[in-house]
């Protein structure tokens, strides 16, 4: 073919070209978003016990097979699971997820960060210093013991619903051990949590194991099986954050996600407060750059939007 023919078709394969590219990225967004159960049953109550379809061959933190007894304990005592009703009765809820990450500092977003219906915050960051970049207002506060703060009302509201994300048996006994004033067993954590806990039961909620599967599986692709002797990978409190409220919200935002990707900035912090860097991440259970992927492809499909700009 003469180059001539060859600029006349060229051309003629660029709608077809740009068909291809629109047709792949509409299915990859489709597919990202049928990922997406929209499950709003967030956690665990007494009435899942009598219900076949709730029983799992799993143990924690993908199932409650093992831990049925510790959980009905803890159940026993915090009773309630519902979210307040002026939230579960919006036609509309607006999210917003605040990440720990250093890129939210200096963002001065407070402001904005507070009028969303729903913030869910994670571990033990603080609010109390920081309310001009990551605003003061707590609906949901996700944690595990290890990452619990001795008196949860120091930076969260009296109405903020404590969300305990159970990735081992341990972390329900020592909740059931805290509720009861039992006591405490110290081993089975990889950093000794707090022996005395301030956290009112009567907000404490725990996260049903559905959305912990259902992040690793759908979202992360994670391939695991019970039986594998490897070190397991778990999706950090985080995007397990972000895959809940694509669940329950209508309008999802993140801010202060990201971690630092090169090696020269492996020192820098990763938090927007204290002082610690990539080195205390080298022996998590996480896969750090997988989950970036993971935020990318949803911000790219439209499903999340981040408040400040991110790299």
């Amino acid at each position: 073919m003469s180059q001539k023919a060859t600029k006349i078709w060229w051309p003629r394969l660029l709608p077809v070209l740009l068909f291809f590219v629109t047709f792949v990225m509409f299915y990859c967004s489709y597919a990202l978003i049928q990922s997406i159960s929209r499950r709003t049953q967030l956690f665990m109550k007494m009435e899942d016990f009598f219900w076949r379809e709730h029983l799992s061959d799993l143990a924690l933190p993908y199932g409650i097979k093992g831990s049925e007894l510790l959980l009905l304990k803890v159940l026993a005592v915090t009773a309630n699971y519902h979210v307040p009703a002026n939230i579960e009765n919006l036609e509309c809820r607006t999210c917003v997820v605040i990440g720990n990450g250093f890129a939210i500092k200096n963002s001065s977003l407070g402001s904005i960060i507070n009028k969303y219906d729903v913030v869910i915050r994670l571990n033990d960051a603080p609010v109390r210093g920081y309310e001009e970049d990551v605003g003061n207002k707590t609906t949901m506060r996700f944690f595990y013991p290890e990452s619990a703060f001795y008196n949860p009302g120091l930076d969260n509201e009296p109405d903020t619903l404590m969300v305990l994300v159970p990735f081992k048996q341990q972390d329900l006994r020592w909740l059931k051990e805290i509720l009861y004033n039992e006591k405490r067993v110290r081993k089975g954590f990889w950093k000794p949590p707090p022996q005395i806990w301030l956290g009112d039961a009567s907000k404490v909620r725990v996260l049903d194991p559905h959305f912990l599967h259902q992040t690793a599986v759908k979202l992360l692709k994670i391939n695991f099986h019970p039986k594998s002797k490897q070190i397991p990978v778990h999706p950090t409190t985080g995007i397990l954050a972000i895959f809940v409220a694509l669940n329950y919200c209508d309008v999802v935002h993140v801010a202060g996600f990201g971690y630092p990707r090169s090696k020269s900035q492996q020192q820098q912090p990763i938090h927007y407060y204290g002082y610690a860097t990539m080195k205390s991440m080298k022996n998590s259970y996480h896969d750090l750059n997988h989950e970036a992927e993971a935020l990318k492809r949803l911000e790219d499909s439209g499903t999340i939007l981040y408040l400040h700009p991110h790299l």
